[in-house]
């Protein structure tokens, strides 16, 4: 599998985005992926809850902002890495066999997800070598984050332990029973 999966937060609006941007961040922490750039913008309340995040709860995450998209993926394609846009409009993860495609290159990659209407050259394979759909229907970008990454690992992340981690959940019929 690949050995680093990062997802970049493109079009944050601190103002309205806040909340889902924080959502995203954490979804793509718990389900394996192990970056997360939050491009052209600084939101110091987002990275202090992320720095929390990772203190608590542990793992190997990394979290860096402000760097302009287009300079992030110039520098992860030189690397080696591919991009995968996830949009309503791509190939459908279940329907075709983009998913295999993807796992079969053996490469890093680098997620973009959008928070507003991304520019049509996100669509191109300048930028993009993979345009994926969870489905083809309007859908949140969390949603379609969980789903492409529960696929990529095949679920293999739902269990994973998290190194030094301060608290743990402990898994309970009923109740909450933090460790």
């Amino acid at each position: 599998m690949q050995t680093q999966v990062v997802v970049l937060r493109w079009g944050h609006r601190p103002q309205r985005d806040a909340r889902l941007t924080t959502h995203v961040a954490l979804a793509a922490r718990a389900l394996g992926a192990t970056g997360f750039v939050l491009s052209d913008i600084v939101d110091n309340s987002l990275k202090k809850t992320m720095e929390q995040v990772k203190e608590n709860w542990g793992g190997n995450f990394s979290f860096e902002m402000g760097t302009p998209w287009k300079k992030v993926v110039k520098d992860w394609k030189q690397k080696g890495g591919i991009v995968v846009h996830l949009t309503a409009y791509g190939e459908n993860i279940q329907s075709s066999n983009v998913l295999n495609e993807i796992r079969a290159l053996k490469k890093d990659i680098l997620i973009l997800v959008g928070s507003q209407k991304v520019p049509a050259a996100f669509y191109s394979v300048d930028i993009s070598d993979f345009n994926v759909a969870v489905g083809n229907q309007p859908h949140s970008e969390c949603a379609a984050l969980a789903i492409f990454l529960d696929r990529l690992f095949e679920g293999k992340t739902l269990a994973a332990p998290f190194e030094n981690a301060k608290k743990r959940i402990v898994p309970k019929k009923r109740g909450k029973q933090v460790e």
